[in-house]
This record gives C-alpha cells, sequence and structure tokens, in this order.
C-alpha cells in the first residue's frame, strides 16, 4: 500500500504516516493530499484534524467536505516539539502554524525578541534552519540530525500535547465497522432551532458526539456546514436512524458519511 501525507519527510504526519505505509509520499497541502487520493493517485492519505491544545486543522475540515473521500482509519500520536538550531544564536524561528502556536507561551518566556515565521511544516521549518544559521525550527527531536543543535526539547505548552491523524481513502473504501464514525452535514437553511434538530437526532438515541465543528460553506456569509464525529459504527441500527433523520433534516443540502474506523494510538 502506498500512502502521501504533509512533506517533507520527518514530519509528525509522515511519523504517523508510517503506521499506514511503508512506502510514503509527501505533498505540500492537506488539499493536495486529499486530491491526489480522490484522483487514484495514492491508497491511503494522512491528514492532521485535530490538535489537544490549538483544535482543529481547518484547513483539513475544508478539504474533507469538499472531496468525495472516505475515513478509514484514526491515529493518534503525543507530539514532543523540540527548538532545532545550527547553534543559539538566531533571529527567526520558522515552523508549521500549529507547531508555532503550541509552543507560543514558551517561546514568548524564553525568546520574546524572535521573530516567528509559519512554513508548509515542521520538517520544512528544520530544513530551513539547515540552510540558514539566523533561522531555528520547531520539530521532532530525531529531526536533529548530525548538523543542528537541540537547544531545547519538550516546548510545547502542555505536556499532554496530541495530534489525531485522519486516514484518508477512496470512496468506495468506506467501511461500516468500526467505533467512530465521522459525518459532514451541509443544511443549507438557516432557521430556529435547526442545529438542535440536528443535535436531537443523536441524544435521543443515547449516541455521543466526541466533535462538533461548524465551518462556513463559502456560499453565503452566515451560512454553515456541521461536522460530527460519533462515538457509534454505522452497522449499529441506532446510528443508521439517526442519519437517516438528519437527511431529512438536511433535505435541502446535503449529508456526506465519510465512514466508520478505530483508532490508534502511535508512541513514538
Amino acid at each position: 500500500m502506498n500512502a502521501v501525507t504533509l512533506g517533507p519527510a520527518g514530519t509528525y504526519s509522515h511519523r504517523a504516516a508510517r503506521a499506514v505505509a511503508a512506502e510514503v509520499s509527501f505533498r505540500e497541502s492537506v488539499t493536495a493530499i486529499v486530491d491526489a487520493v480522490e484522483d487514484g493517485e495514492f491508497e491511503r492519505g494522512v491528514v492532521p484534524i485535530e490538535n489537544s491544545i490549538e483544535g482543529s486543522v481547518t484547513e483539513s475540515l475544508d478539504a474533507l467536505a469538499d472531496h468525495d473521500v472516505a475515513v478509514t482509519r484514526e491515529i493518534v500520536t503525543p507530539i514532543r516539539h523540540a527548538l532545532l538550531a545550527q547553534s543559539e544564536e538566531f533571529d527567526l524561528v520558522a515552523s508549521h502554524s500549529q507547531a508555532l502556536a503550541q509552543c507560543r507561551d514558551w517561546l514568548e518566556t524564553n525568546y520574546p525578541d524572535v521573530g516567528l515565521e509559519a512554513v508548509a511544516s515542521t520538517a520544512r521549518g528544520v530544513e530551513r534552519a539547515r540552510e540558514d544559521a539566523r533561522i531555528a525550527g520547531i520539530g521532532h527531536p530525531d529531526n536533529a540530525g548530525a548538523d543542528l543543535e537541540i537547544l531545547a526539547e519538550g516546548i510545547q505548552d502542555r505536556t499532554s500535547n496530541a495530534t489525531r491523524f485522519l486516514v484518508v481513502a477512496p470512496e468506495d473504501a468506506r467501511s461500516e465497522a468500526g467505533g467512530k464514525t465521522t459525518l459532514i452535514v451541509y443544511p443549507n437553511d438557516n432557521y430556529p432551532g435547526l442545529l438542535l434538530e440536528l443535535l436531537e437526532a443523536f441524544a435521543d438515541r443515547n449516541l455521543n458526539l466526541s466533535r462538533i465543528e461548524s465551518r462556513p460553506s463559502g456560499e453565503r456569509l452566515g451560512d454553515y456546514m456541521f461536522h460530527f464525529d460519533v462515538d457509534a459504527g454505522l452497522y449499529e441500527d441506532h446510528l443508521a436512524a439517526a442519519i437517516e433523520d438528519i437527511e431529512v433534516i438536511a433535505e435541502k443540502g446535503w449529508v456526506r458519511v465519510l465512514g466508520s474506523y478505530d483508532t490508534e494510538h502511535v508512541l513514538e
């Protein structure tokens, strides 16, 4: 099996993808990853969906809503950030925007005068640190190699820092088996109690929602779609019944069921 994820090599996404496939290729954006899977170029894609400190990755939410793909697996991995540079003298820290945010307090305390630059991935920031002695990167300590110093480890603002990744597959790989299900609902409507109706479809059947997100539809201002993670599989009758109700509520729009899957914890 081949897989594609955020590159270059050495990203946290790469670490998660190695649990999926021995052969891993890279793209520079989540949208490009999901595109490549939908087009059949790769069997699987691995995309970050949520961080325990910074919350959801909006590009991933939007890419899943815009493409006909399935989710077949969830990978949860701890995030252990280190500050990597050629020396202790640097003027700029470059890393993925999520990594910079996850280390915000530590950076403000220890390097208040250093500039910050968001780049495509943590590994890309480390590459910049290798190329330029004035730049430090934030990434996994193993990314230091022989040419960078590990100036500090565990610099994330919370020790419980972890990221959820979703394994994306072509639409025909969708499964009804698993302990969790993801669906996206676009009601294409707006009236008092709409969201309550959607939530009641789950609550009335004692279904737990482990995540709810709203995202702008892009159609018009104030128009939203909703992402739901449900702690149940599609094979379970009460979830199937809830989805039937939601399809009626969202009859002016659409409901996209991405599939059921299980969670794997990868410790590195």
